[in-house]
């Protein structure tokens, strides 16, 4: 999933609540229809470094589809900022778009209301079948033991990219692989007036993804084996201080940097002020932004030791937009052919080409586009390392909670507070009390 604010707990909780009986829409059933099948709507998430960027992207295949089908799709391009409460609305109030993305975290929380399409056996026969998507994007799809809420429309994962020149300056051979190598090189980069690493440390659910991997990797995980939480664990607190310290106590990441949330790290290594970021397939962003392929090189997200891979070696949560349709859309059979096109291979090949995001499809990834360099390290990563965020209910809560604990222990960090093993705790025990009951 891309970058985003997430929604106040107070309105997903509610949400959440008043799903299962707000369905209204293209039938008295909250069944769908083909009332209006010549027109679709759809809420596309902001994929590009800009809205309009994303237009430019989606018209054409919008254009092409409408060609194809006689079907006319109206697209809007919602910020990440808004678009889960934006879902969240929808799901209560009955009155959504037909076809949405949603961040793939989301899908175990979306599918919880009951507002979205089932993609059972059937639907997904009406798409070219299940086996077409790679199992890792499938373990985002919603929880396990029911059928996926959503279809995996472009897959994504985490790498470290790396400023060369920067690098070179300060007499830095090759890219850390642990993060003592990291804070190490950091140093050194510091030391040439270049600033380390950048992070979002505003933005919850950055701060999500990158404390669920420093968990992954310390044997833990926010939630225990029945779904209930568990972010006093102290293999979690120390999951979670060890990323702050990057800030805290190992000055690897700027203090100003506790401010950002709108992407604002991508930028900065963009244009050169910053030697390395910790991203999701940001080529097609860099590049957006007039950085050059040659600047930079990228390589997988440090490991505390050895090399990444499964269980403790996890360097990347499984990142990706997935494709949902509201069960109550009054164009049944029109979303269900958008998701066909938009999964099959020609689209594939085009939209993830553009957001240098990695096809879910098969048979699409393997296209010889995407067996550069770059794309290689985050195929592998996607594909061998990476772990799914939690597939529960309360996922969205999870990443609201915890995410805004992480981002108020950055402003501690930026203003000189000190950030303990016991202040990093109370701050997880207070994110945990937010959650909702079992």
């Amino acid at each position: 999933m891309r970058s985003i604010r997430a929604a106040a707990t107070g309105a997903v909780t509610l949400s959440l609540v008043l799903a299962a009986t707000a369905c209204g829409g293209g039938s008295s059933s909250g069944g769908g229809s083909n009332d209006s099948p010549k027109t679709l709507t759809y809420w596309a998430s902001n994929q590009g470094a800009s809205i309009a960027v994303d237009q430019q992207v989606l018209q054409p295949e919008l254009d092409k589809f409408q060609k194809q089908t006689g079907i006319k799709v109206k697209l809007e391009v919602v910020p990440w900022t808004d678009l889960l409460n934006r879902i969240l609305t929808a799901t209560t109030s009955g009155q959504g778009p037909d076809v949405l993305n949603i961040g793939n975290s989301w899908s175990a929380s979306l599918q919880a209301t009951g507002a979205l399409l089932p993609w059972d056996t059937g639907n997904f026969a009406k798409i070219g079948g299940k086996d077409r998507f790679v199992d890792s994007a499938l373990g985002s799809t919603g929880a396990a033991g029911k059928d996926p809420a959503a279809v995996p429309l472009y897959s994504m994962a985490y790498a470290l990219y790396y400023n060369k020149k920067i690098f070179a300056d300060a007499g830095i051979g090759q890219p850390p692989a642990t993060w003592d190598e990291l804070v190490a090189d950091g140093k050194k980069i510091q030391a040439r007036g270049k600033s380390a690493l950048g992070a979002e440390g505003s933005n919850p659910s950055e701060n999500i993804h990158h404390v669920f991997v420093f968990a992954k990797q310390r044997g833990a995980d926010f939630f225990t084996a029945d779904g209930k939480p568990d972010f006093t664990d102290p293999k979690v607190v120390d999951a979670v201080k060890s990323y702050v310290d990057l800030m805290a106590k190992d000055k690897v990441i700027p203090t100003g940097d506790a401010e950002y949330a709108q992407n604002q790290s991508v930028s900065d290594f963009a244009k050169g002020k910053q030697a390395m970021l910790l991203w999701q397939s940001a080529s097609a962003n860099l590049k957006s932004q007039g950085m050059s392929e040659d600047a930079y090189g990228i390589a997988p997200v440090p490991v505390i030791s050895g090399t990444p891979g499964p269980g403790t070696q996890v360097d990347s949560m499984v990142a990706g937009i997935n494709l949902a349709v509201f069960k109550n859309t009054h164009n049944l059979d029109g979303a269900t052919k958008f998701v066909k096109f938009m999964t099959s291979d020609e689209e594939q090949k085009v939209l993830n080409k553009a957001y240098s995001t990695i096809p879910p499809v098969k048979s699409a990834q393997a296209d010889p586009a995407f067996s550069t360099p770059a794309n290689t390290v985050l195929k592998n990563a996607f594909t061998t390392s990476a772990a799914a965020l939690p597939q529960v209910a309360s996922e969205s809560q999870f990443e609201t909670a915890v995410g805004t604990a992480v981002k108020d222990l950055f402003a501690d960090a930026a203003a000189g507070r000190a950030v303990t093993t016991d202040s990093v705790k109370a701050a997880l025990q207070k994110a945990q009390q937010q959650m909702p009951a079992a």
